[in-house]
């Protein structure tokens, strides 16, 4: 039976183990690090079609919950705001950010942006060669962007990008228990002042607005300090490796940097087929059957764990044809074959709420690089560089560039 998680071989393609699945069928039985074992979903019409069905839970708390990693045994991920908890505390709290997110809201933002990317590569250029993207590009972008959202001091971003690498990147459930409380007692502190005194400065002050009286108000205290935890892990860290991976696999495409160059309308098709195609999570969602499912010839059974593949999902050659490939051009030449299909952002009612703000980040970013940086390379070949290994977040600890 295959282990799951593997490690990739190439930064923007899934596992080799992983591979030979496409043709297997959408579904496969995996051993966890525990010995459990749980279905891989790796079908595209059949993630979309178990994401959005009631009788699977997300509820991260359950004693059956698939425990992917040892650092997912931590309390700290126990429940995990928005993408791990059910109906109807789950539309509460969803409902209460929604219009926060919005396509308006995340547009309006551009300019603001923008800017900071230029200014980033004011400093990258001043200081000169070699840079590490990394730390000095990707990584202050949606730091400074998510700050600014929720209302959390920018002047921290060392300690909570610190703090949140080392959570999500934690070998044990101990080692993740002591990075994510430290946040957690950082957010706690911050809801806390806001509840006493609001500044009306971010989404802080909505969630500590929000704040009902008892265990059983839709939102109590730890869930306003939880719902921040998620969006402060999710609003920075997934953003800034999606940009250095994509930066990876467009250095490793030099026809694809170069139609985006030629035409700049290519843009937003480019950042969700980079989306597709580097996956940065790895996985678009952990579920649980709440009851016995029949589907694409599987027998689910009540209690057994479902873990969804983006990386292979979104490589499903009944939605896009040559799908190892990176196409900019698969929309206009198939609709049907949007690369804006992917999963990486989730499906169903769980879906990623920043998805408007991300691609909007990574089409700046990518956009304000490579104009400024025309002749922007690899300080050292891509095979070469750390990548994270060991887990479901794709990534790198630093991207040492030249130009």
């Amino acid at each position: 039976m295959l282990q799951y998680p593997q490690d990739r071989q190439c930064p923007f393609q899934p596992s080799g183990a992983y591979q030979p699945l496409g043709a297997e069928g959408s579904l496969h039985r995996v051993e966890l690090w525990n010995d459990e074992t749980a279905w891989l979903v790796t079908g595209h019409a059949t993630a979309r079609a178990l994401l959005s069905d009631p009788r699977v839970s997300a509820d991260r708390t359950r004693p059956d919950f698939p425990v992917v990693l040892p650092r997912f045994e931590a309390e700290i991920f126990k429940p995990l705001a928005l993408i791990g908890i059910d109906p109807p505390r789950h539309k509460a709290h969803r409902e209460l950010l929604a219009a926060h997110f919005g396509l308006k809201q995340a547009r309006a933002q551009r300019d603001e942006i923008t800017a900071l990317a230029h200014s980033l590569i004011d400093a990258i250029e001043a200081k000169g060669a070699p840079a590490d993207l990394l730390a000095d590009y990707a990584l202050p972008i949606p730091s400074a962007v998510i700050s600014r959202l929720l209302g959390v001091p920018y002047e921290d971003h060392a300690f909570f990008e610190s703090a949140s690498a080392a959570l999500l990147q934690a070998t044990s459930a101990a080692g993740a228990e002591e990075a994510g409380r430290t946040l957690f007692d950082y957010l706690d502190r911050l809801v806390t002042a806001e509840r006493a005194e609001p500044t009306h400065r971010g989404l802080i002050t909505v969630l500590a607005g929000a704040i009902g009286d008892g265990p059983d108000a839709d939102v109590t205290h730890e869930d306003a300090v939880r719902i921040a935890l998620t969006l402060l892990l999710g609003g920075h860290d997934t953003t800034a490796q999606m940009i250095t991976l994509g930066v990876v696999t467009l250095l490793a495409h030099p026809e694809a940097l170069a139609a985006i160059r030629a035409d700049r309308d290519l843009l937003p098709a480019a950042v969700d087929e980079l989306l597709r195609m580097v996956s940065v999570t790895d996985l678009s969602g952990v579920r649980v059957a709440d009851a016995d499912i029949e589907i694409d010839g599987a027998a689910i059974r009540a209690g057994e764990g479902l873990i969804f593949s983006s990386s292979m999902a979104n490589r499903d050659p009944a939605v896009w044809p040559e799908p190892y490939e990176l196409d900019f051009l698969r929309e206009r030449k198939d609709p049907k074959a949007s690369g804006r299909r992917h999963l990486t952002f989730g499906y169903g009612i769980h879906q990623c709420l920043g998805q408007n703000l991300a691609r909007l980040e990574l089409e700046i970013a990518f956009d304000v690089l490579f104009t400024r940086l025309p002749d922007l390379a690899l300080e050292t070949p891509s095979d070469a560089l750390p990548y994270r290994s060991g887990g479901t977040m794709q990534g790198v600890h630093a991207l040492p560039v030249v130009w």
